[in-house]
């Protein structure tokens, strides 16, 4: 329904719900989506923004990296909870996680898990044990450089059929760029809608993880939406792909060869 008067019950404060899915949010910030994302503040008196959206990242054998990441977003964003997985590391990663969660406290969770699940598993884990109504994913080889962007992207998540915010790129259906095809949001810092990511297929170990998910999104009618967040969030590009691969075998040397010949 897209009456934005109704009103819902929903944890105890008086919440909008809006379209056709029948998203449910805050109604200060719905009234804001008048407002510019620039001019944008989160600042209404009975909703503060770590009550809507956590964060994740998910480390493999990089805890020079992880501990930048970590440090840096808290440092910008104390309230937020990020939820911290390993993906069962050898080296010294769990200690440096635990030395985090002592300096920083309630801010953040851990799972230090005895296998590697590889990205796209360990972030559907992240997607199913946080409880906000959405997660912002970032990797483990990024610095947050300044605040702000957490506040827009939130306002340009709760438009009407909005699945996700970031960056976004378009592939085809085996993973690779392209001119046009499927929208995918880059998966170094992106903010997932965390009930509709629940309906549609997980991510999975793939290149490109969030593939299946991203095209079902579409295919359902859901949009993205396009944000500058690399001005706010530094991507090195040199994390665990980089150093250790995907993990994929010939499977990805097949779906290579499979693109390259056009099938």
């Amino acid at each position: 329904m897209r009456d934005l008067n109704a009103l819902a019950a929903y944890g105890g404060r008086r919440f909008l719900v809006c379209g056709t899915l029948q998203f449910i949010y805050p109604r200060a910030l719905v009234e804001r989506r008048r407002d510019s994302a620039a001019s944008y503040r989160f600042d209404f008196p009975d909703m503060a923004i770590e009550d809507l959206v956590s964060a994740a990242v998910i480390n493999y054998q990089t805890p020079d990296l992880l501990d930048t990441a970590v440090r840096s977003f808290h440092s910008h964003y104390p309230g937020v909870t990020i939820l911290v997985i390993d993906n069962g590391s050898s080296d010294e990663s769990p200690a440096v996680i635990e030395a985090l969660s002592a300096e920083l406290g309630s801010a953040i969770e851990a799972r230090v898990l005895n296998e590697n699940r590889y990205h796209g598993p360990a972030m559907d884990l992240a997607l199913r044990e946080l409880e906000t109504d959405y997660v912002y994913i970032f990797d483990s080889d990024t610095e947050t450089l300044r605040s702000g962007f957490l506040e827009q992207i939130m306002l340009l998540a709760s438009r009407d059929g909005v699945y996700g915010v970031g960056q976004i790129v378009h592939v085809n259906k085996r993973g690779f760029a392209v001119k046009a095809g499927i929208p995918v949001l880059v998966s170094a810092h992106m903010l997932i809608n965390r009930s509709v990511y629940l309906t549609l297929p997980p991510f999975i170990h793939h290149g490109l993880p969030a593939l299946a998910n991203f095209k079902a999104a579409s295919e359902r009618g859901l949009r993205l939406e396009s944000y500058p967040i690399s001005g706010y969030v530094k991507h090195f590009g040199r994390g665990t792909a980089e150093r250790f691969g995907y993990g994929l075998g010939l499977r990805s040397r097949l779906d290579y060869l499979l693109n390259k010949i056009g099938l």
